[in-house]
């Protein structure tokens, strides 16, 4: 046996000595089945208070909750706590000695953990106790792919999901889909087990321990540390070569797709040829369904015995005939064998004379994940839950007999709530669904109140059946029983739909009676197990107070809502003096005040709730005050609560508390999307939104708790208050990183009037649209500012302006070389050069002070006017703010256009193409056509015989002259060949700076 450590407070020592004590049974139990020695040579086990988890296993150690301790006199929760140290010793094998190798590859690790964590809870509480467990993990996992999304166990494929967070990686991952993965994992991990069997699968395990621990000898040879990781691709290996079977296809159904597969059954007895006609109808198309096609086992319960029969499912209908092996007996009593080989006399009389069938079972081993309902007659749920032997039909007939409120379910519910032979939490479900018919049937029922002839039977004393005898707990499944009817009986409702004055008589006597003094066990939990009765047994008030809204007192209580509110007041006080384990007492009297608080017995006042949630307190009172103030907040609409709840979530500093806030509103969402809550504002949507990003970086799974609350609040779509009022304007530039900040203006010297006239001056108000453009998909991508109150300034980042600063420097000197230019050619050509080119020196000059406006002060949304007559361009130079009396909406295309500061717009004509400009007049010089540009100068003709004085001097003369013209132009035609290159170049430069400014002054650029 290796070392095995404990640590703990010392106060502690004992609750820790009680509580460990099974565990070498643990160790032993795991090294024989998996025919292998515990991979570390020691184990620690360290208790802590305010833990992150009640379980975190680590190599060699492991950290648990304080509040996992209990001493030998506490009964529910030792099956928790053993379970939970089981479950971290199995991680030690699988899980952290031999790890995953990826994300995708977690199921296996995981599979492997939870599938030896249950094989000790069924070595140690029993197969009942393990297949009832399957069966609810069954039910889980379909409701969640079914409302949630699927759960997808390998998704190295990267498949869509249509969840709402990512499932890559895990801390992405919501916790509650981390809760059902593991589900799921050890569900397919059983699966396969039913498949390749069970001898073969636990030697498969053997050999990945035998590679682990032979690798991680080789401390020098890294060769063989691979096998220290486990991959779907690995497992399949080992599988194939210990067993020679390939699983890929049982991998490709059931690990990288999600989903499950849902059944709807029906038959009809053949009495002519002696067969049922079975008929099978899957529905894919189910949310979180898909379709199955393999092998599917039909259990058919028969006179001469049980029949299992294979059927291969390949199409949406299967239709199947199975031949009967017994005849129908008419009335001839006989024993009926069940497939334990336990034969048992059954009355026959309520079943069909011509049908040998007594119940019919689909998939009864549950090999596939699989939602199944048959249709069969009431009479046969009634045989299945009385004489079947397995407790998952017997769970699966009281979910049944919910729909059949007849005396004969009636009568089959109460003999098995008395048959002590049957599995204790069968009984307790049958006690509920006994409470459901009865509210059914209230018109014609008769005789006293469901199950308190029952109770009073098995626990009442002999000499007067009224007084519960003293507790006697040695017989753990009536302690269970025992604490579950008093909670359905306050189910019961009379024809006026309250509680039976019989019933709640009956409450307030087993409080009355109640004597603990020679138990061996405590208490506690039956106690806070009859004040859950009570506030079962509150109806809505039907008051003067309530009916007129008024502040209801202690003088509009009923007597018996008066003796309710004493036993419950008494109780909370008692615990204060004589404080039970964990506090359980407190927890069930604060949830039932919260009861009182929601039917109108008691005013809605937060405050001892936000007393008991206060940190101090121990955690389950604190999550208890937490779970009613969360309700309350639901209810009443509180916004301070929900912002003093999210104080909790922000402040806290006990970790576990937090992240079971986030949940418990994730569960019960103070709103909804569409709801039109007054809870529904910007400042929740930011400070939700800011948590998520900025706040939680250290805690994943508060971040995903976060992400949780917002769904359930807001769902996938951004929140449609957003763009409502002057909280959309702040939202669509926060989300911005443009190169400009828009901040509120507090004073202006402007006047409204000046405002106006500037408006209409540069056109701004005619532009404004009413409503969203036509090249707007999204109507999320309309800012809604709200004009009159609000005041916008465009400053330029100072990153963006030194980013800047080397594109002005060359725009400036590509500009100072074009006025040289210039220069010369006025100089040389006289007047058609100042004809040419008045409007690129309007233009420099422009750009000129606009880079200095630049460099000197921020950066304004200038109005510009086009004249197309003369192509001037003309701007205010003043700081031009916006302010209507009016609400306006303004597309995001729009609002570049306005910020632009070099933007050409026209408010009275339609801008024209300079081509089109061109086409009107050919001999109009254009300073973007310099290439016809000798075509478009006049030039000077000689005229023809003309005389020349000078002689051979003059033509002499005249031969230099000409030389020197042509070498003139030839100069003249290579500076304007350069001259047209460095036009190109700025011409692009401005287009690629207007773009780029147009785009950085969008809101919604990313």
């Amino acid at each position: 046996m290796h070392e095995v450590t404990h640590f703990c407070l010392p106060q502690l020592l004992p609750l820790m000595k009680h509580s460990t004590a099974f565990l070498h049974q643990a160790f032993e139990f795991y090294e024989e089945l998996l025919s292998a020695r515990y991979p570390y040579s020691c184990y620690k086990q360290v208790f802590v208070d305010e833990a992150y988890k009640d379980v975190t296993p680590y190599a060699t150690m492991c950290i648990l909750s304080t509040n996992l301790l209990h001493s030998k006199h506490i009964i529910d929760e030792t099956p928790l706590a053993r379970r939970l140290m089981a479950s971290a010793i199995a991680y030690q094998f699988f899980g952290c000695f031999i790890a995953m190798q990826s994300w995708s590859d977690a199921w296996l690790p995981i599979g492997i953990a939870e599938y030896l964590t249950w094989s000790y809870v069924k070595k140690a509480f029993g197969n009942n106790e393990y297949r009832y467990w399957i069966h609810k993990d069954l039910q889980e996992v379909c409701a969640f792919e079914s409302t949630a999304g699927l759960v997808m166990l390998d998704n190295s494929d990267q498949k869509s999901s249509n969840l709402y967070f990512s499932t890559k990686h895990p801390f992405t991952t919501s916790e509650k889909y981390k809760k059902i993965y593991r589900k799921k994992a050890h569900l397919i991990m059983r699966m396969l087990e039913l498949r390749i069997g069970r001898e073969l699968l636990l030697q498969v395990f053997n050999k990945l321990l035998s590679l682990s621990t032979s690798a991680a000898q080789q401390k020098y040879q890294n060769q063989t540390w691979h096998s220290l990781l486990l991959s779907t691709n690995s497992f399949l290996k080992s599988i194939s070569t210990v067993t020679g079977k390939d699983i890929q296809p049982f991998l490709d159904q059931w690990v990288t797709e999600g989903g499950f597969t849902k059944f709807h059954g029906t038959f009809i007895f053949n009495r002519k040829r002696n067969t049922v006609e079975l008929e099978l109808r899957q529905e894919p198309t189910a949310n979180g369904a898909r379709k199955y096609v393999g092998p599917l086992t039909v259990t058919v319960q028969e006179l001469d015995g049980t029949f299992h029969h294979k059927m291969q499912i390949e199409d949406n209908l299967t239709k199947h005939d199975i031949i009967c092996h017994s005849k129908s007996r008419r009335h001839k009593k006989k024993k009926i064998p069940l497939c334990t080989g336990e034969e048992v006399d059954m009355d026959l009389n309520f079943m069909d004379p011509d049908s040998p069938v007594l119940w019919i079972r689909i998939d009864p081993d549950m090999t596939i994940l699989r939602q199944a309902t048959f249709e069969q007659p009431d009479y046969q749920w009634q045989y299945m839950l009385r004489y079947e032997r397995d407790v998952t039909a017997q769970m699966e007939a009281i979910e049944n007999l919910q729909k059949y409120p007849t005396p004969q379910t009636r009568l089959a519910l109460t003999d098995m709530i008395e048959n002590e032979q049957c599995f204790y939490r069968v009984r307790m479900e049958a006690a509920g669904c006994l409470a459901k018919v009865a509210n059914e049937m209230v018109t014609n029922w008769a005789g006293p109140p469901a199950m308190i002839t029952i109770f009073r039977k098995m626990f009442g004393s002999n000499s007067c059946p009224n007084i519960i005898k003293q507790n006697n707990f040695h017989n753990l499944q009536a302690y269970f029983l025992q604490k579950k009817i008093p909670v359905a009986m306050a189910t019961l409702r009379n024809v006026h739909n309250i509680c039976p004055p019989d019933v709640f008589k009956f409450l307030l006597e087993l409080f009355k009676y109640n004597d603990n003094s020679k138990n061996k066990y405590s208490d506690n939990y039956y106690r806070a197990a009859l004040i859950i009765a009570l506030a079962h047994s509150v109806t809505p008030a039907v008051t003067i107070g309530a009916l007129s809204g008024s502040m209801v007192t202690a003088d509009m209580l009923s007597s018996d809502m008066k003796l309710l509110l004493d036993e419950v007041t008494s109780y909370l006080n008692l615990e204060k003096l004589l404080p039970c384990y964990r506090l359980v007492v407190t927890v069930s009297c604060l949830r039932s005040i919260r009861v009182l608080q929601k039917n109108g017995h008691l005013p809605n006042d937060p405050t001892l709730f936000r007393s008991y949630a206060s940190y101090g307190q121990f955690i389950d009172v604190r999550l208890a005050a937490l779970e009613a103030l969360i309700d309350y907040t639901k209810v009443d609409a509180s916004e301070e609560e929900l912002h003093w709840l999210f104080d909790i979530v922000e402040d806290d500093p006990e970790p576990y508390v937090r992240h079971e806030v986030l949940r418990m509103m994730a569960e019960n969402a103070p709103f909804s999307q569409g709801d039109g809550s007054p809870l529904a504002t910007t400042t929740l949507v930011e400070r939700v939104w800011n948590l998520m990003n900025c706040k939680t970086s250290q805690d994943s799974r508060l971040r995903c708790d976060l992400v949780d609350v917002y769904y359930a609040m807001f769902g996938r779509l951004s929140p449609t208050l957003i763009s409502v009022s002057e909280s959309s304007f702040n939202f669509g530039f926060k989300r911005s990183s443009s190169a400009y900040n828009i901040e509120p203006v507090e004073s202006m010297d402007i006047s409204s009037d000046q405002i106006l006239d500037i408006e209409e001056s540069t056109g701004v108000s005619e532009m404004l649209p009413s409503s969203s453009p036509p090249g707007l998909s999204n109507p999320q991508e309309i800012i809604d500012i709200e004009v009159g109150t609000t005041e916008v300034v465009i400053q330029p980042d100072k990153e963006e302006e030194a980013e800047e600063d080397d594109k002005v420097k060359e725009e400036r000197v590509i500009k100072e070389e074009e006025v040289e230019y210039q220069e010369e050619e006025e100089e040389e050509s006289g007047k058609m050069a100042e004809k040419a080119f008045p409007r690129e020196r309007e233009i420099v000059a422009t750009d000129q002070d606009d880079d200095e406006e630049m460099s000197n002060g921020p950066r304004i949304a200038n109005p510009i006017q086009i004249d197309d007559s003369d192509s001037s361009v003309e701007g205010e130079e003043s700081l031009v703010k916006v302010k209507s009396t009016s609400r306006s909406v303004l597309p995001s295309s729009f609002l570049k256009m306005a910020m632009a500061s070099k933007q050409k717009d026209s408010t009275d004509i339609k801008p024209r193409h300079a081509l089109e400009r061109r086409h009107e007049d050919p001999h109009k010089f254009d300073i973007f056509d310099f290439d016809s540009d000798e075509e478009q100068r006049p030039k000077m003709q000689a005229f023809a015989g003309a005389p020349t004085p000078g002689g051979a001097a003059a033509a002499s003369e005249e031969k230099h002259r000409h030389h020197k013209e042509r070498k003139k132009k030839k100069k003249k035609k290579h500076k304007h060949k350069h001259k047209h290159e460095k036009h190109e170049k700025y011409v692009k430069l401005e287009k690629h700076h207007s773009s780029e400014s147009s785009t950085r002054n969008s809101p919604f650029t990313d």
